[in-house]
């Protein structure tokens, strides 16, 4: 047997430790995770650190998240946070990506007669269940003085609800992009009114606790990567529709642009005494009946970054 420490004679190959997977998952609207994913940049960067990355594609990302399917989640809008958290799945936040309100609305066909908010009463409006646009339209209906009791809600996943709004089965959609991008390209329609004045649509990365526990190292390399990604994304516009096009569905480029131009694809660090807007939400989820216990939305992980030295 070798001491430890010993030289192995030329010629033997050294033996290593296998690689470590981590497991990241994405949706369609994860712009920065697609990225890195086309790119390879992860599988670059987490090879120092003895680890490879797996890709898993959800079109429903809150059953995954509260019962911990992979390591890091795909980015989630704001509102999706308050349903883990009232489910007390052991999620830690890592990272935000700063809000973009125009990027989600309540929308419905330019030749219907509903004007405002108002006008939802009694109508069959899609929307998918523990969204951010979920909040939105519970937000917007309360402003209107109704409640989901004043309406038809049909919860359907995004491709399903784009599918149903084509084919006027919805009298009004709550949808973000890209699929929002896809329903504006694909037929005249009237914006009744965006997430602006309701929420800022910050998107959130969060991973397992345990995970982030057990490497912090790791969770720092794609924080610094989904930060490149993003300033990739605005640095170079078209570089960035020429890679998202064909995997986004052979979207036409001028819907991948639209997209990229309202997104902020901004990169920060969660901070704790930024997250009143997430009570905000916590608090009309529970009045609408939509969690069943009051919660204290600014009481999660919360994992950052090493400060910078200057």
């Amino acid at each position: 047997m070798l001491p430890v420490g010993a030289i192995l004679p030329l010629g033997i190959p050294a033996v290593h430790a296998a690689e470590r997977t981590v497991r990241l998952s994405y949706q369609r609207s994860s712009t920065l995770l697609t990225v890195l994913k086309a790119k390879g940049t992860l599988d670059e960067r987490l090879k120092p650190l003895g680890f490879a990355p797996s890709w898993h594609l959800f079109t429903s990302v809150l059953e995954p998240m509260n019962a911990g399917a992979v390591d890091l989640h795909a980015d989630v809008a704001d509102a999706v946070p308050i349903f883990t958290q009232s489910a007390e799945a052991p999620l830690t936040f890592y990272a935000r990506e700063v809000g973009a309100p125009s990027a989600e609305a309540i929308i419905v066909p330019a030749e219907s007669p509903i004007r405002t908010i108002a006008d939802l009463r009694g109508r069959t409006v899609g929307v998918s269940r523990g969204s951010g646009c979920h909040f939105i339209l519970a937000a917007a209906l309360k402003n209107a003085g109704l409640t989901f009791a004043d309406i038809k809600p049909a919860y359907l996943q995004a491709p399903e609800g784009l599918a149903a709004f084509g084919q006027g089965s919805l009298d009004a959609w709550v949808i973000w992009d890209p699929f929002l991008a896809i329903a504006q390209a694909k037929r005249p329609v009237r914006v009744l009114a965006d997430a602006t004045g309701l929420s800022s649509y910050h998107r959130y990365y969060l991973a397992n606790d345990r995970f982030v526990a057990e490497n912090p190292r790791v969770v720092a390399v794609v924080y610094d990567a989904l930060q490149d990604a993003g300033r990739w994304v605005k640095a170079e516009p078209d570089a960035a529709v020429a890679l998202l096009a064909p995997i986004w569905g052979d979207l036409a480029p001028d819907i991948v642009a639209t997209v990229n131009r309202r997104r902020t694809y901004a990169v920060t660090p969660v901070v704790r005494a930024e997250l009143g807007e997430q009570q905000a939400i916590a608090d009309t989820f529970h009045e609408a009946k939509l969690i069943p216990r009051k919660l204290d939305a600014t009481a999660v992980k919360i994992w950052q970054p090493a400060p910078e030295r200057g």
